[in-house]
This record gives structure tokens, sequence and C-alpha cells, in this order.
């Protein structure tokens, strides 16, 4: 028998995911991949001699795979360091899939619908229909058929071209072009998902923060449930979407950060997760104080790679002031370093206005930490400070430049490092820092600077509401915070996906930092807000990061949508009166696409009770009536005369999908 497990673990050792770095058998992310039948895992398990006559079972010429046998091994005792153990797992508590917790080490949010796929809508009608949650194991041809990539239509190629804004009709989409997209958010990245897939270096999304007094304001009694359900979906495409050195970045705040964080170790995995930024939103002087207690000033966003050994994030700098530690001024900086003599910052600046250094703050007043930092910008290379040198951290030839220079106390000493590394002026024993080695430009402007932490509390601009030349009174997110978060995560010419666009800010972001970009949006203002902001951007729009990166205008993108089935008719209930309510049933059921639960005889708008419902009523009754399952057109229904879809909107869907 024990042959016979060495035999299992060599054949598992062919995925890495199977394993830790430290070489231990993840038990329980065997059991999973075993139990959905995972094509990779059965292909290894089959292609073993030992490994196939043991889980695999001939039927009329078809191989079976056993996956309770094979369950059952994963959860043997060899699998378990000794008796004791064991015998915990024996008598522990099991979990729904009636594995025992302790064959995970891993802590894991159970939420009521959790195996379930829940389409989410954000509109307001969508809020007023009763959501579906399909089961992935009892329904999954529902869950299937809902996740289909989808047919889009209505494509529109924007160029900025001979200084104008020139729009045609796209039926040919290239690999690199920028992509609007209009849609629910789920259905349009699981479309994306078959040309994208471990494609895209970054996502980043701002989530409904389900504070009840947002646009994800659900009323049935599982809230909280139906929004880890919702992001749960999204997150496990958004996975499969990234590329192996890629990074999701999310913007959230206190109220489902702790529930988010362990969705996302589940999902990612805990050693993914790399940072947890604070990001200051406002000012305690600014802010409208409602309850009592601690006033909340801060979101976050949390950072997960997809795969922790490929994670190289870029060194991104912050603007911060004058550092006092640099103290010292030489005096005579043009002459060679032997010569140099040192005298104190606040002295000369000082003499510089012909006072003296204890009546400087008296002249300046309430400008002179600004005063200050204008004169050391003025004079960058001859400031400086002393810094100890680490005899541990230094090499030998430095320790032993370092004792000489001790023995010369006096004594500037140069050493020459290599082409690789910068020189060393040391004096009594003492590395000379340079204020000019710390200055960069930031914002626009040369300024000091230091790597950034965790901490952001300068990405939040004064001019938020007026970036893009679009307004959006809730969650429009600065300039600023997009363009660090894609300066530490991506490079030009990578592509960065949000599918929750709102404003259009990420799209803005990323053409300016000549990136590509995807954005998907299901709100009717992607048309008037999210689309216009993309076409000001490529006007030459000088608002938010454009100085930063010198952004001139130019580009171009596609605004598409996903093709309307019974999205259709949920749009023209929402606006309908009681007349045009008995016409639109009518058409539904025509279609043959409503619910198969209901028997359309049953529904007749003539009958007393029909009518006695309130015309809200009616429209809700009507919405629950639709195969939701059946929003919008699934692309391999892209011929069906049924669905009408043109021959451009044809063109450009199969050019999308790479098969013209």
């Amino acid at each position: 028998m024990a042959h016979f497990f060495e035999t299992v673990i060599n054949v598992l050792k062919a995925d890495e995911s199977f394993f830790t770095e430290e070489g231990e058998l993840l038990r329980n992310a065997v059991y999973e991949a075993a139990m959905k039948m995972d094509p990779k895992l059965i292909k290894m398990l089959f292609e073993n001699a030992d490994t196939k006559a043991r889980f695999f079972t001939d039927v009329d010429g078809i191989s079976v795979f056993d996956k309770v046998g094979f369950g059952w091994v994963i959860n043997n005792r060899e699998f378990l360091p000794d008796s004791y153990t064991r015998y915990k797992n024996k008598i522990g508590l099991a979990d729904g899939n009636g594995k025992y917790i302790s064959t995970s080490n891993d802590v894991e949010l159970v939420f009521p619908y959790k195996d379930c796929v829940l389409e989410g809508g954000q509109t307001k009608e969508d809020q007023k229909r009763q959501e579906i949650f399909y089961n992935e194991t009892l329904a999954p041809d529902e869950v299937d058929r809902l996740l289909f990539p989808k047919v889009f239509v209505g494509a529109t190629r924007y160029q900025w071209i001979d200084g104008a804004i020139q729009d045609e009709q796209a039926e040919t989409f290239f690999e690199t072009e920028n992509l609007v997209v209009k849609g629910n958010n789920l259905l349009t990245i699981a479309s994306l998902q078959k040309k994208y897939e471990r494609r895209v270096k970054c996502i980043y999304i701002d989530v409904p923060y389900n504070t009840g007094n947002d646009s994800f304001g659900y009323n049935d009694r599982f809230n909280h449930s139906t929004w880890l359900c919702f992001m749960k979906n999204r997150l496990e495409i958004a996975y499969r979407m990234l590329s192996s050195d890629g990074t999701i970045a999310i913007s959230v705040d206190n109220y489902e950060i702790g529930y988010l964080l362990v969705l996302l170790d589940e999902v990612f995995g805990k050693e993914n997760r790399k940072n947890i930024i604070t990001v200051k939103r406002g000012s305690v002087t600014g802010a409208k104080v409602i309850n009592p207690g601690v006033v909340n000033l801060v979101e976050y966003v949390v950072l997960y790679s997809k795969n922790a050994n490929n994670w190289k994030p870029n060194r991104v700098y912050g603007a911060r002031g004058y550092d006092d530690r640099y103290g010292n001024y030489i005096l005579n900086y043009d002459e060679g370093y032997e010569h140099w003599t040192f005298s104190t910052v606040l002295e000369e600046f000082a003499k510089s206005f012909g006072i003296r250094k204890s009546q400087l703050k008296a002249h300046f007043g309430k400008e002179y930490d600004e005063a200050l930092e204008q004169f050391v910008l003025a004079h960058p290379e001859r400031v400086c400070q002393f810094a100890s040198l680490d005899d541990n951290n230094i090499s030998q030839q430095a320790r032993d430049f370092k004792q000489l220079s001790i023995q010369n106390p006096d004594c500037v000493m140069f050493l020459d490092r290599g082409a690789e590394e910068k020189p060393y002026y040391v004096r009594n024993g003492k590395l000379i820092l340079f204020a000019s080695d710390r200055l960069m430009e930031i914002d626009g402007k040369m300024t000091f600077s230091q790597p950034i932490s965790d901490i952001w509390d300068d990405v939040l601009p004064n001019d938020i509401h007026n970036e893009g030349g679009v307004e959006l009174k809730k969650g429009k997110k600065p300039e600023k915070l997009i363009a660090r978060i894609l300066e530490l995560c991506t490079n030009e010419g990578d592509l960065v996906i949000d599918f929750f666009a709102g404003s259009g800010t990420t799209g803005a972001v990323a053409m300016k930092m000549h990136r590509h970009f995807i954005l998907c949006e299901q709100m009717d203002y992607i048309e008037t807000i999210t689309r216009q902001r993309i076409i000001n951007t490529m006007m030459g729009d000088t608002r938010g990061v454009s100085v930063n990166y010198d952004w001139q205008g130019g580009g171009s993108f596609i605004y598409c949508e996903l093709a309307k089935l019974n999205q259709k008719y949920i749009d023209r209930i929402e606006s309908a009166d009681d007349d045009d309510l008995v016409k639109i049933w009518s058409e539904m059921q025509a279609t043959g696409f409503i619910s198969s639960k209901v028997d359309p005889k049953d529904v007749d708008p003539e009958a007393d009770d029909f009518k006695a419902l309130s015309l809200d009523n009616k429209k809700r009754l009507l919405m629950e009536l639709l195969d939701l399952n059946q929003l919008y057109v699934n692309y391999c229904d892209i011929d069906d005369e049924t669905f009408g879809v043109s021959e451009a909107d044809k063109a450009f869907t199969k050019s999308f999908y790479g098969e013209e």
C-alpha cells in the first residue's frame, strides 16, 4: 500500500498547484479538484497505469473515474502524520462537502448560496426582480448557459484623427484595441474570458460597498450573502483572466473588507495577499460628522497577486517634505571633495537673507517651512546628511575604507564602487548622503521623494468632481489613485480591466499612461458619462494626471453592448404603463423565453385578480416570468434568425472571438 501512495504523490507532482513551496501536499486542493472532475487531474491519473487501474472502471468501452474512491485515498491515514491526528479527523466535524475540516489549513468563508452563481444586476429594475441562485452542482446546464459568451452589437470605433473625434461602425476587432462594453458585468467578463484568459496584467475594481445606501440595494433577506455570492462569481473569473504575474486591486471600505479578505484568500490564496493599503479620503474638518465616536476618513485598496513567485511590482515613489536630517551644507562644493568644508543649512539659509539664524522663524512666520524647503531645492547638490555605515551590510573593502576615514576625521574621502553602484563620499567614517539623490519629478514638479508605504494620504485632489470633464455624484475615484496602482503593477503596453467602470477613471488613466484597457458597465450612464470621458481624454483632457504623463491626446477605443434578449423586455417593463404591459406580455409569450416554471395560459392580463394588482406589482410579476438565463443573446445562437443579429454585428462578434 505504501508503494501505491508514493505513486499517487508522484503523479500529483505534475501539478505544482497541489503542493506548497515546501513540498507539502495540499490535500484539500486535490480533493476539491477530484470532486469537480478537474480534467487535468483526471488526465494525470488516467495516464499512469497504477492509478488508472485503481481509479477507473471500464463500462462498455468507456473509462469511468471513481472520484469517491480517490477522495478516500487522499484523506486516508497514509497522508496524516500519526494515529492521534487520524482519530481526531475521524471524530471531527465535517463541512458541507463531507470533508474533514482538518484536511485543509485554510480559513474559509461559509455563507448561504456559496456554491451558486448569481447574475446580480445593479440597475433599478434589477433590484425589483427576484434573483435566482443557480447551484453549480444541481444546475450545471443553467450555469453554463448563463455564462456562455455573448453576442456584441452596435460596435463603434472612436478615433482621434486630424484634430477631431471620428467614429465609424466597427466590423473588425484588433488585439490591442481598447474596449468599452455595456452589459451585466458577470456576463461580460465571462464573454471576455474566452479571449483574454491569462492575458490581463492588472484588474482594478471599485466594488459595491453594500452599505444599504449605494447602488447595490438588494432587498432580500440574504443581503450580505447575496453580496458575497455576487463577488465570488466575479473574482473566480478575474483570477482566471489574470496573467501569471498579474495583480488584482480592489477598492473597498470598512463595511465589507473583513469578509472580502477571507473570500480573496480562498479564491487567490492567502500567500498571494500583497498589501492592504489605507487611502485617506478627506479630513476631519471637512467631514460630515453624523455618527458619534471616531470619524471615518479612510477606505482601502486590497492587492492580491495571481502567483506570489511571479509578482514583481515596480518601485513607486511619493512626495514628502524636506527632511531636516539633511542639515549640513557644503560651502565649497565646486572645489574637489578633498577641500570641502561644512556649515549648517540654517546658517546658510539665514545668510542668504542677511539675517541671523535666530531670526528665521520670526522673519518668515507661517511661510518658514516652505521657504526653507525652497532654499534646499535650489541647492540640493550642496545639502547633505551624515549616515552610519553598518559593518554587517557593507563589503570588506568598504569596511577597510571606513576605518581609514576614521583615522583621518577631517578629510573627505572617495571610494569608487564600480559602474553598477553609487560611489561613497565618507567623512570621519560617516557616509555623506546628498539631498539631490532624493529629488525627483512628482505630479509635475521637483520634490523630495520616498518609496510609497501602505498609507496613501496624497491621492485625493481637491477637484476630483471635475476630473475627466464628467460628473458622477457617487463613488468617483481620483485619477491619482488609479495612476499609482497602475504604476505599481503594470508597464506600458499592458492590459488593464475594470468591470465596475463607473465614470471611466481607469480607462482614462490607462490611456494617459499608454496601457490598453477594457471597461465594463451596466448602468445607462455608460453612454453619457463613461464613454464621453474616454472621448474627452482622446481630445487631450488636461485634468487629473495629464501633466504627470505629458498627455497630449490621441488614441482610440471601441464601444459596444451585449446583445439584449429578455433584457430588452426588462427595460421596457420599467417604463411601461398598464396598456403597455399587456402588449409586452403578448410579445414575451411569442418569444418563448419565459420561465419554464410558468404555464403561460395561467397568466391572463384581463383577469380580475391581475387587474387588481398595483402597477409596480404587475411589473414585478412580468419580470419574474422572464427566463433570467436568457437576458442576452449567446454567441452560439448568433446565426439564429430569431434574434435578428445584423451582419455587421455578426462580423464584429466573430472577429472578436477570432472566428471570422
